[in-house]
């Protein structure tokens, strides 16, 4: 009779290639009939849903950072040899830390229905209800840190579909941050929050302000999130440090000794004020967490002493975790000292420490990082501002004069045709020649191989794109000519994308410039997405971004993806244009021009579409 409902974030395309493979086949059809597995999608553009609830018969509830995928398993010890830390094939992987709540009575019932009511927006039906006489569920091994208290459950939800934003993750941070008169500590896998920042620094601005302990990893992971979110963090680091007047801040790692990594690895998102408020779940100090993905903590406030000592021990678990230390020896200093930074300074004397750092973010991304980063929103980005924070110095123009390239390229093109009429042009390149040329392609055996090998040469030696593929319509019409420029095209930009890999970026730097070189690590940064803009958009030269691309280390998947994408709607008009234009220049009849007037139309039509398509996400995404 056991019936389980699991709701996924139904993830970006973008992330396709780096996620489970047609989840809803996996997880929906080959599984128990009785296991229900959805995709949530109702967020705005961009936006996640980043809760990590689990509810068990309304009875009991698991809140926290803990991920329900591979490689997330470890003990409190996280020894180096440790055999149960592996995968489902066997692999093993490096410790992990993180932290979760259980709740039962109340709190866990009211983290059903959250969950029922997240589940009715994504699916349109309620899950079934259990009975509302609740069974007991708790653990029989588990020994509760608190009993007999009351939870705060506290969310983010951006504004969507007619649903007002919800804040009080925010607003809870920002009320504990005012609050602390001792300490503040942070355990967060991120640390990017302008907003949290500001408060922190106020706060450490003062004479008789509290301590801030901030624990978090010493790398991001992989060099996507160090060249971003590692960006942002180190950022907030040199503004807290010129707020730090009475040294009262430290950003810390736990050190574990004699392993190949050498600090922990950080998921957590917990933080306490004095002994007066524990909180966990899964918002990061980041603008994500705070304003505009779908958030869930559980925070406990001390209303009695027995409390505050149930507070103040969770709390000094943790430090003891990663000093290495007895608990009851961290308590009694932290007691003696009301200190937890004096407390670490007398305690780090093992391998497995705590560890200030700086966070070192490279010059050039340092500079050309926006300061509110797409992958760091508070709120939904209009389309305008959604392609500047891609190519800032190449997309500040409003997107329809961006397009009056496409206008121009269509006046060549009647002013090429227009000399053709002339003589002695029209002797040697006239119709009835082209259409002769044409024949005698078709006739050979390796035509497509010729228009193929036509296009590879002729990106490498920068020959623009557009003009080979109004030349292949012009030749061989508008469908079979969108159908060979496109492939022409393709493998075009993959032998480009390979000289770009062959080269490196070092060379690809000293080629082409600062400028392309910055577009290289856009183009690198967000895959698919950012190539179906370079493609859309009249960014840069076809045969550069191929070379770019190729040293950028995008993935040829991605990028081959992206191309496709971004470059059939131009194709396809240019083929037709370019093939009407000729029959319209040579047959001057009234359907000839107005078909022409119509495949200009379309062209101009392509580009106002592109305008609304991106406002709409844009106005969809904040509505």
């Amino acid at each position: 009779g056991l019936h389980a409902y699991v709701l996924n974030w139904d993830f970006a395309m973008l992330y396709a290639m780096e996620r489970e493979w047609l989840p809803h086949y996996k997880l929906g059809w080959r599984t128990h009939k009785r296991l229900v597995f959805r995709m949530d999608g109702e967020h705005p553009v961009g936006a996640s849903h980043h809760q990590k609830v689990i509810v068990v018969d309304d009875a009991l509830a698991f809140v926290g950072g803990l991920d329900l995928t591979r490689s997330r398993w470890d003990t409190s010890a996280h020894r180096k040899d440790e055999p149960l830390r592996c995968d489902s094939d066997g692999k093993t992987y490096p410790p992990f830390h993180d932290v979760q709540a259980a709740v039962d009575g109340a709190a866990a019932s009211a983290l059903g229905e959250l969950c029922r009511i997240r589940w009715r927006r994504a699916t349109g039906r309620p899950p079934r209800f259990v009975s509302e006489t609740l069974p007991d569920r708790w653990p029989h091994w588990l020994e509760p840190d608190l009993t007999n208290i009351e939870v705060g459950i506290s969310r983010t939800e951006p504004a969507y579909a007619g649903q007002a934003s919800v804040e009080e993750v925010r607003q809870l941070h920002l009320d504990a941050i005012a609050a602390a008169r001792t300490h503040l500590f942070f355990e967060n896998q991120y640390f990017t929050s302008g907003l949290i920042a500001q408060a922190l620094a106020a706060r450490l601005s003062e004479t008789d302000g509290p301590e801030v302990l901030v624990i978090s990893p010493l790398n991001q992971s992989g060099w996507l999130e160090e060249s971003t979110m590692g960006v942002l963090r180190a950022r907030l680091q040199r503004r807290l440090r010129l707020a730090d007047q009475y040294g009262r801040y430290r950003l810390m790692c736990p050190v574990l000794p004699r392993q190949d990594h050498d600090c922990l690895n950080v998921h957590s998102k917990v933080f306490v004020q004095d002994n007066k408020l524990f909180s966990v779940g899964s918002a990061n100090l980041s603008n994500r967490s705070m304003a505009f993905d779908t958030e869930c903590n559980l925070t406990v406030e001390a209303s009695s002493n027995v409390i505050a000592e149930g507070i103040a021990r969770l709390r000094s678990r943790l430090l003891a975790e990663h000093l290495d230390q007895p608990l009851e020896q961290v308590m009694q200093l932290t007691n003696q000292h009301q200190s937890l930074l004096t407390c670490i300074d007398a305690l780090a004397c093992r391998e497995r420490r705590l560890e200030s750092f700086e966070p070192f973010a490279a010059p050039e991304l340092d500079a050309l990082l926006p300061q509110q980063a797409l992958f760091d929103p508070e709120r939904p980005i209009d389309a305008e501002q959604f392609l500047a924070q891609y190519f800032p110095g190449e997309a500040r123009e409003p997107l329809p004069r961006r397009m009056v390239g496409i206008a121009l390229l269509a006046l060549l093109l009647i002013g090429i045709v227009l000399v053709w009429r002339f003589k002695p042009f029209e002797d040697w390149l006239n119709l009835a020649s082209l259409v002769a040329v044409a024949q005698e392609l078709e006739a050979l055996p390796l035509t497509p191989l010729f228009i193929m090998l036509a296009y590879v040469i002729g990106g490498l030696l920068m020959v623009p794109v557009t003009l080979l593929i109004a030349v292949t319509g012009i030749v061989f019409g508008a469908m079979p000519g969108a159908l060979y420029a496109m492939t022409g095209a393709l493998l075009s930009a993959a032998t480009g994308y390979g000289v770009g890999a062959w080269a490196g970026r070092d060379v690809v730097r000293r080629w082409l410039g600062a400028r392309l070189n910055r577009l290289s690590r856009r183009v690198a940064k967000r895959g698919i997405l950012a190539m179906l803009l370079v493609r859309v958009l009249p960014l840069a030269p076809f045969s550069v971004v191929n070379i770019v691309a190729g040293a950028s280390h995008i993935r040829l998947r991605d990028y081959l993806i992206g191309t496709a994408l971004g470059m059939t709607p131009g194709i396809l008009l240019t083929t037709t244009f370019s093939h009407n234009l000729m029959k319209a220049i040579h047959s001057p009849r009234a359907d000839t021009i107005a078909i022409l007037l119509i495949v200009l139309l379309l062209l101009i039509a392509f580009a106002l579409f592109m305008q609304r398509l991106l406002k709409n996400n844009s106005d969809d995404a904040a509505s």
